[in-house]
């Protein structure tokens, strides 16, 4: 749960560089990607805490007005150089995104942040498919493929219960539900990206800030015409306010610098390899902070889920 626009659009822009280049530097470049895929993949342990102090909706409309605040002066910048004219362009999206955080924000409180975050990751894989609807095309064999083995994963994924007993079942709750069309959003938006930002002017900066603030404003509509008490909106605890914090800077603004940086210094299969993690982060934070626990079963399923997202990014790029 990031800055998704360039998260969803992370392997648009690549340079490739030499073997003998790299071999001669500090793997700064990778290890910010590193870094950005660690913080996404904590953002759902995080999200999920912060869920104990506030609604769903008053946390989205917090943290996307801590990150509009923060963008600001630099979209201000940008405006006086007259490089904004394309505002527009970036509204759509804005308010697919959220749409996307919704989904994604109540999905995570109904369901584990460890399976929330291989889920999410399907989003990866669902995109040739939007792609191919909107061109008209048929998806590659080898996207059919990955799509068939991440079903697999996702199957694996729901078994709950105890491993070699009669009460191991396929289980899909309504945050799973919710995280799987949190997937699905994403991947329109990645199209939908794709095609308003052709010829357009906006930078990264000032795309996020715009998505930031529309996000920022339906939350507080919506909520306005809800029966939430206005207090959500100010929670007391500082555990809140602190993951409130590194959600909007860790997550949103460190990440939104760290990867324009590494996706322009290193090989686009590094870039695959290491954002690729994300969900491998998210469900070990979920482990160790969360105390959530995955079965032998439910592990494989991860791994086949991270597998296919693996390849069919590989593919795309």
């Amino acid at each position: 749960m990031q800055t998704e626009s360039s998260r969803l659009t992370l392997g648009l822009r690549l340079n490739r560089q030499s073997l003998g280049q790299y071999q001669n530097r500090l793997p700064v470049p990778e290890f910010s990607l590193l870094l950005v895929a660690f913080f996404w993949g904590t953002s759902y342990g995080v999200t999920k805490e912060a869920l104990l102090y506030t609604s769903a909706l008053a946390f989205i409309a917090i943290r996307f007005c801590l990150t509009s605040i923060m963008l600001l002066p630099m979209f201000l910048r940008e405006m006086y150089q007259g490089k904004t004219g394309d505002f527009y362009r970036a509204l759509p999206t804005g308010l697919i995104l959220l749409a996307i955080f919704l989904a994604e924000t109540y999905g995570i409180f109904h369901t584990s942040a460890s399976r929330a975050a291989f889920l999410i990751s399907l989003c990866i894989l669902i995109t040739p498919f939007i792609e191919a609807i909107v061109k008209h095309q048929r998806p590659e064999p080898l996207i059919l493929g990955c799509a068939l083995l991440s079903l697999l994963g996702v199957y694996l994924l729901m078994q709950t219960g105890h491993e070699g007993t009669a009460d191991n079942r396929f289980s899909l709750n309504k945050g799973d539900l919710l995280i799987l069309l949190a997937a699905l959003l994403r991947a329109v938006m990645v199209v939908t990206t794709e095609r308003l930002s052709k010829n357009s002017t906006l930078s990264a900066i000032s795309t996020t800030s715009i998505q930031s603030n529309v996000v920022a404003v339906g939350a507080l509509i919506i909520f306005a015409f809800s029966d939430y008490p206005i207090a959500q909106l100010i929670p007391k605890s500082g555990e809140f306010w602190l993951a409130a914090f590194y959600l909007a800077f860790f997550c949103t603004l460190f990440a939104l610098f760290a990867q324009n940086y590494g996706v322009r210094h290193t090989s686009s299969s590094r870039v695959a390899l290491l954002t690729g993690s994300e969900p491998a982060f998210g469900a070990l934070f979920a482990i160790i902070w969360l105390g959530e626990n995955l079965n032998s079963i439910q592990m494989i399923g991860g791994g086949l889920i991270l597998l296919a997202s693996y390849l069919a990014s590989r593919r795309q790029q």
